[in-house]
């Protein structure tokens, strides 16, 4: 969430930031965050002023039951009373604004980089990278869906998948199976000389996904095990976020990198059509993640960074690509600044994204209470501690990138050749035909 702090020192700041993400309800959100914080504050100093005084007459009443003043004693003793009464009432007012304050604050998107290009929704998100490797046309045979191709190959059984946990469920088979493990291998041997690989646990605390930012906006899209208080994850950001809750690091150890491979769950809700059919949407699928702990000034490079990296493993593969930036209207409620990169998949006709790289600025730091003490200047401990920033990224989300495999490496004879680059995975398989 964003810095309490910033609605009394920069509250028109905040308003320009906000007013770029073109959603008027937010200005209005706005206004009543700024008019809870200055209640709770008015309502802290009352409090804390009627405290004093009740601690002031507990001293008083106890100077005037020494010097044997019995009726001065019980008077300021029921003064006192009186007062306690109040700052009773005054602490639960408190307590209530509070609790109103930070349910709005979990909900009130990040402020929007200065770099963010101005726009109202996805319609406006520029393309800065590319388009790579776009041929000049595609033949007739890349134009098959591949959930047409995958059935005839035998790689990709959605009708089984249906019957065994309902629609929007997937499930490969053979070549198909082991192509997308090739991928997940691939996004984390690409990373492993600069990130850690993890493997968290796939269900997570209530604490956990309000740390990410997921809770409570996005409480209908998630997978929930009511019983035990657990939530699936709907990406290993959500884990890899709260690896340093509560925790306060050295300046020394940041950037700390990470990278997990996890099945990911989501409940999905596009209309029934062509993007809820195949691989393109559904509930439950795997992806590669990155993430990373920095501090404010290393954070810029560390999404160039990333991004960079992204990009690489997309452009191995030989797909078409290109990378676009998030305008401030289409920015989710947690990002500062963020990237897609988009592949080409000629048989659904469409540009799909397969990977989003954002930069949360301290937003999720603050909710999961990561720190970091800075670096002594001079051998001088420096005082207090600060917030991290924290970055992640799609290294490779296996279900759009083997769907657009299948669909730009189809043969006209209806096989699929094997990109190059993750032969090395599949067991000799280099091309996949019919079984």
């Amino acid at each position: 969430m964003i810095d309490v702090r910033l609605l009394r020192t920069d509250p028109e700041g905040v308003r320009r930031a906000t007013a770029r993400r073109s959603d008027p309800a937010l200005l209005g959100q706005l206004d009543e965050a700024v008019e809870l914080d200055a209640r709770l504050r008015a309502l802290t100093a009352e409090r804390d002023e009627v405290r004093s005084r009740v601690n002031d007459l507990s001293q008083t009443v106890g100077a005037l039951r020494r010097a044997g003043d019995v009726a001065a004693a019980e008077d300021a003793q029921a003064k006192s009373r009186e007062l306690g009464a109040t700052e009773q009432l005054l602490a639960a007012d408190h307590d209530e604004v509070s609790l109103a304050l930070r349910e709005l604050l979990l909900v009130f998107p990040n402020p929007v980089h200065v770099d963010v290009p101005d726009g109202a929704s996805d319609d406006d998100n520029p393309v800065v990278n590319g388009p790579h490797h776009v041929p000049a046309s595609f033949a007739d045979h890349q134009r098959v869906p591949h959930w047409e191709t995958g059935a005839a190959l035998g790689i990709l059984d959605l009708e089984r998948a249906i019957k065994i946990s309902g629609s929007m469920f997937t499930m490969t088979r053979g070549a198909g199976a082991t192509l997308g493990r090739a991928l997940g291998q691939l996004g984390l041997d690409r990373n492993a000389d600069a990130y850690e690989e993890l493997r968290p646990p796939s269900l997570v605390s209530t604490a956990t996904l309000t740390a990410s930012g997921q809770l409570p906006k996005f409480a209908d899209d998630a997978f929930a095990v009511e019983r035990d208080d657990l939530w699936c994850i709907p990406t290993a950001e959500v884990p890899l976020t709260s690896i340093y809750r509560d925790e306060v690091l050295d300046e020394s150890v940041l950037p700390v990198r990470m990278m997990a491979a996890t099945a990911c769950y989501r409940r999905e809700a596009g209309a029934a059509g062509r993007d809820t059919r195949g691989m393109l949407r559904s509930h439950e699928f795997d992806k590669t993640e990155l993430l990373a702990v920095a501090t404010p000034e290393q954070a810029p490079g560390e999404l160039a960074a990333m991004v960079a990296r992204a990009e690489a493993a997309i452009d191995a593969l030989g797909l078409p690509w290109r990378t676009i930036e998030i305008c401030a209207g289409a920015l989710g409620q947690s990002h500062h600044r963020s990237f897609d990169i988009e592949v080409y998949a000629p048989g659904v006709g469409t540009w799909v994204e397969v990977s989003s790289i954002s930069w949360f600025s301290d937003y999720q730091a603050r909710r999961a209470n990561v720190r970091y003490r800075r670096a002594p200047v001079d051998g001088r401990p420096q005082k207090g501690t600060v917030l991290a920033h924290t970055l992640n990224g799609s290294a490779l989300a296996v279900p759009r990138v083997w769907a657009a495999i299948v669909e730009n490496y189809r043969q006209a004879d209806g096989s699929v050749v094997v990109p190059e680059v993750l032969r090395p995975y599949m067991r000799g398989i280099e091309q996949i035909g019919p079984p």
